[in-house]
């Protein structure tokens, strides 16, 4: 019954959206399952840029809420699971925190993949060793982003700043921060890191992270907090990269065991 079956909603990372490789992969494997699922576009990633000065960040969990709400409003009668990946778990999680007990009447469980607990940890790897490959692709529509934003907003942000940028830290002090009402990057990391929300969830939630993880790795894991919590699920591998967990033996045909493991945590919560 398509009014009473399980209703996923799925979060992206950083500069990612609904048409990523893994959003997709996710979206099949619920839906072999016969469960339905809705992918959210963070403001400026669906390919149309958003009309507001500000866009999405780590933090941004004002979006997610009103989806949230408006999903279990159209189908009350169907539980609604959460899973977000990257920046999309970091603002899953963050709202779990913010939001507590209510959460777990408006979502039955949640998955969260490869989160980058803390946000300044994760800038600083962004902009060294292997973190450097996904850094300098960030930067680059990172920028296109901001110019365009510039152009829309006459005042919001100079574009000479913009051109000097070097560094993904250098970024998030300089430009995004500001445009995001924080003081600078150091503001926006306490205020946004998941690590800071773990201990007021309280509805199930499976946490898959890959100590080999170049944005988060686990030594700067928040083990603590996340063992502490009877409501958190922590599946920590020792291979699995960031967002990755590729299994099998046949490079041609990967399989991708977060799928599996996602989908086998939220059915025993239906």
């Amino acid at each position: 019954d398509g009014e009473t079956s399980p209703l996923v909603l799925f979060l992206h990372g950083f500069e990612g959206s609904s048409r990523a490789k893994y959003i997709l992969g996710m979206l099949r494997c619920f839906n072999q399952r016969e469960w339905r699922g809705v992918a959210l576009n963070f403001r400026s990633c669906s390919g149309e840029m958003n009309r507001q000065p500000r866009f999405y960040h780590s933090g941004e969990t004002t979006d997610l809420d009103w989806v949230i709400r408006r999903l279990q409003k159209s189908w009350p009668q169907s539980p609604l699971f959460v899973v977000g990946f990257s920046l999309g778990g970091n603002v899953l999680l963050k709202w779990l925190g913010e939001n507590e007990a209510q959460a777990r009447s408006l979502v039955r469980a949640a998955v969260v993949v490869s989160v980058p607990f803390d946000l300044g940890v994760a800038a600083q790897n962004i902009d060294s060793g292997l973190g450097r490959l996904y850094g300098q692709n960030f930067l680059s529509t990172l920028k296109q982003k901001i110019l365009e934003k510039a152009t829309a907003h006459p005042g919001l942000i100079d574009p000479k700043v913009v051109h000097n940028i070097k560094s993904y830290i250098q970024f998030e002090d300089e430009v995004f921060a500001p445009i995001h009402d924080f003081k600078d990057a150091k503001n926006y990391w306490r205020r946004c890191s998941a690590q800071h929300f773990l201990s007021g969830i309280r509805c199930e939630t499976l946490v898959i992270h890959a100590e080999d993880d170049p944005f988060l790795p686990g030594d700067d894991l928040p083990i603590k907090q996340l063992y502490q919590s009877k409501y958190l699920h922590p599946e920590i591998s020792k291979k699995g990269g960031h967002a990755g967990f590729i299994q099998g033996n046949r490079p041609w045909q990967p399989r991708y065991w977060a799928e599996s493991r996602a989908l086998q945590f939220l059915s025993s919560f239906f």
